[in-house]
C-alpha cells in the first residue's frame, strides 16, 4: 500500500484532486504514476478534467453521492463532463471555490460561516444533507481545514469542543482530530480520502498516518 505521495513534487495533493467513493478527478497534466496511485489506493475510476481551466480541482469541486457543487466559473464543457457522473450545482457569486468553502459527506455539509444563508439552503437541498455554517479550528475555508468521508471526519487539533459536538449532532461517524504534512492544520490540502482508501502528502509522518487510519476507519 502507498500511504503518501506528491503531485509533481507538491505535497498539497488535496488542492489538485477531488475524490468520491466511485470516481476521482485530476487534471490532465497529472503524472501517470500519480493517476495510477489514486485509482489503485482509493479503488476508483480516475477521470481527467480541469475546472475553470485550472488544475486546482480540489479547491473548486466538492460533493457527495447525490451531486457535485462546482465553481460557477467552470466552462460549459467541464460542466457537461461532470454531469456524466452526477447532477451539478453551480456556486455562482462570491464564494465560488466550492472545494474550499464546503466540507461534505452523505450525512452533513459544513460551509463557510459567511456564506449567504440562501446559498447554504440551496446546497442543503441539492446534496440532501443538513448544513452547518461555521468555521473549523478557526478556519473559515472548511473544505481545506478538514476531510470528511462516509467513514469519518478528520478535523485539525485546533477545533473547539463546540465545533466537534456540532458535527457529532448530525452523524454517528467518528469525529477526530489530526494533522497532515508534519503538523499542518489544513488537512484538506494534504489528504485525499474516501470510504475505501486514502493518500496523504509525502511530508506526512507515521504518527499522522496512524491518526488518519484510526479516525477514517482504516485500522485493521
Amino acid at each position: 500500500m502507498t500511504d503518501t505521495i506528491d503531485f509533481a513534487g507538491n505535497e498539497h495533493i488535496g488542492v489538485y484532486t477531488r475524490v468520491f467513493d466511485d470516481v476521482a478527478f485530476v487534471t490532465p497534466e497529472s503524472p501517470e504514476e500519480y493517476i495510477s496511485a489514486v485509482g489503485r489506493e482509493l479503488h476508483v475510476e480516475v477521470a481527467q478534467t480541469t475546472i475553470q481551466g485550472s488544475s486546482i480541482i480540489g479547491s473548486l469541486l466538492v460533493g457527495n453521492s447525490r451531486g457535485f457543487v462546482v465553481s460557477g466559473l467552470a466552462s460549459a464543457q467541464e460542466i457537461e463532463f461532470l454531469k456524466g457522473y452526477r447532477k451539478v450545482m453551480l456556486l455562482e457569486r462570491g464564494m465560488n471555490a466550492a472545494g474550499n468553502v464546503i466540507l461534505v459527506n452523505d450525512d452533513l455539509a459544513v460551509v463557510h460561516p459567511d456564506m449567504p444563508e440562501r446559498i447554504a439552503e440551496e446546497i442543503s437541498t441539492f446534496l440532501e444533507v443538513p448544513v452547518l455554517m461555521m468555521s473549523i479550528g478557526g478556519v473559515a475555508t472548511v473544505g481545506m481545514a478538514a476531510v470528511a468521508t462516509n467513514k469519518g471526519f478528520l478535523l485539525p487539533p485546533r477545533s473547539s469542543r463546540q465545533e466537534i459536538e456540532a458535527i457529532e449532532e448530525y452523524t454517528d461517524l467518528p469525529v477526530g482530530t489530526g494533522t497532515i504534512n508534519m503538523g499542518s492544520n489544513l488537512i484538506g490540502t494534504g489528504l485525499i480520502a474516501n470510504s475505501k482508501g486514502y493518500l496523504a502528502g509525502t511530508a506526512t509522518s507515521g504518527y499522522e498516518l496512524g491518526r488518519i487510519e484510526e479516525v477514517l476507519g482504516f485500522v485493521e
